[in-house]
């Protein structure tokens, strides 16, 4: 009966930590999706908002801190048209989680057009106000390559 008991106890709590692990999950994925839409829509506040104030961002032709980001973003020196998401992966360690999607972007770099295939890693802190952007790298893949899950 003991054993019954514990056993239950530890599928409940298994149960609860699952759901708990789902919903942050999903609620990175979220957010993540709407990054994107507020780097299309250039909307700084919400991003200034997002990113983390020691944040960085790697890109093809150099790294950013938070504030040069968002003044790439709002003159338009890269304008982030659209990010088609095929596939995203998290996983959460603590208060630190990460992002990876597989994307193809779509963007004016410099009043050029450019469609990219990359994966890009987003690494997220939780805080007291929500999740904050630490750092966000673009690699860039064949359209062949997959995340591994």
């Amino acid at each position: 009966m003991k054993a019954s008991a514990l056993s239950m106890f530890l599928i409940i709590i298994s149960v609860q930590w699952s759901s708990a692990q789902n919903s942050a999950e999903q609620e990175l994925i979220n957010l993540s999706k709407q990054k994107w839409q507020w780097m299309a829509d250039k909307n700084i506040d919400k991003l200034s908002s997002l990113f983390h104030e020691k944040s960085k961002f790697v890109h093809m032709s150099g790294t950013w801190k938070k504030d040069e980001e968002l003044e790439i973003i709002k003159t338009g020196s890269i304008w982030y048209k659209n990010a088609d998401v095929h596939d995203t992966a998290v996983e959460i360690v603590g208060d630190v989680a990460i992002v990876w999607n597989r994307i193809t972007l779509t963007a004016v770099v410099r009043g050029s057009d450019a469609v990219n295939q990359f994966t890009v890693t987003e690494v997220y802190k939780k805080e007291t106000t929500g999740w904050n952007l630490l750092a966000l790298t673009f690699s860039s893949v064949r359209d062949t390559h997959a995340i591994k899950h």
